[in-house]
């Protein structure tokens, strides 16, 4: 490897580690916010979200979401992508700020193996063997979590589908992550805005009328948000994705610990076994990856 190609790569695996390092400390920020209802933390993070990205956009002279507006279906395609990245990130806050942190990193544990699945039924793309026994064993994780607490474990589920059906869709659409986003933010926007002045109207808003951290960690939503997608950008570029794909379990991992070790959430074993059966089909997941990739360098 010339030394070029190493300072790249090493680059893309600090953009990397960085980024889902990030993402895997998200309950630490969102859970500061506990006392701010689910649904006005959310309509912060997508108005500041928004106003964020178009400053980051104008500093890069990106001028590509001006060519994504001017298609009517690639905006089309974007609204739908943006209800599912909205209900994805909704259900995370609910999740954090609820003591579900240990269900929601189960849910994207099993997110690269969705992803496995909606490429057969959407993409026609063919299971080898290892990725068959890797969906089956993580089958079996949620099958037993569900018997046995006596519901469906939804926000692992929710977290799981939405993210991998959010990914398929912007893959089919092949955008730039930031200008996407950005649109995505924009369209969403309105609607959070009337929701703020709703519930400002109604006395039950918590901007500027709670503490000034409340206040300044709402604003600072946008860029918590927005900077571990620019990282991701950088990275996806520089490493392959066979090591993206190994690095993304960081988020999950952080996310776990935060919610064992810092909040105390329950992990009982129950939670042990599906857990045990869902790493054991990332395992052989990550194996079967791994083969690809050291079959398409020879």
């Amino acid at each position: 490897m010339s030394l070029q190609k190493k300072n790249t790569y090493i680059t893309g695996l600090f953009y990397a580690l960085a980024c889902y390092s990030s993402w895997g400390i998200f309950p630490l920020y969102w859970k500061l916010l506990s006392q701010v209802p689910a649904q006005q933390i959310l309509a912060h993070r997508i108005v500041w979200s928004a106003f964020f990205l178009l400053v980051m956009i104008l500093v890069l002279k990106n001028n590509k979401f001006l060519i994504y507006l001017k298609t009517p279906r690639t905006v089309g395609l974007l609204l739908i992508t943006g209800i599912l990245i909205g209900g994805n990130w909704f259900v995370y806050i609910y999740a954090v700020n609820h003591e579900h942190i240990v269900e929601a990193s189960l849910g994207y544990y099993i997110n690269p193996l969705v992803n496995v699945l909606l490429g057969v039924i959407f993409l026609h793309e063919r299971l080898k063997k290892l990725q068959i026994l890797a969906v089956l064993f993580a089958f079996a994780g949620v099958t037993w979590l569900t018997f046995h607490l006596g519901r469906v474990p939804w926000v692992s589920l929710y977290l799981a589908v939405s993210f991998a059906l959010y990914g398929l869709l912007r893959k089919k659409a092949n955008l730039e992550s930031l200008p996407g986003l950005l649109i995505e933010t924009l369209l969403l926007s309105p609607l959070a805005l009337y929701y703020l002045w709703f519930v400002n109207q109604q006395g039950s808003g918590m901007f500027l009328h709670a503490s000034w951290l409340t206040n300044l960690l709402l604003i600072l939503g946008g860029p918590v948000t927005a900077i571990p997608l620019f990282w991701f950008g950088k990275a996806a570029t520089r490493i392959p994705l066979s090591t993206i794909g190994f690095i993304q379990y960081l988020s999950p991992t952080f996310q776990l610990l935060i919610g064992l070790f810092v909040f105390h959430e329950a992990f009982n074993p129950v939670f042990l076994a599906s857990f045990g059966l869902v790493w054991t089909g990332l395992v052989i997941y990550t194996v079967s990856l791994f083969r690809d990739y050291r079959q398409r360098i020879k």
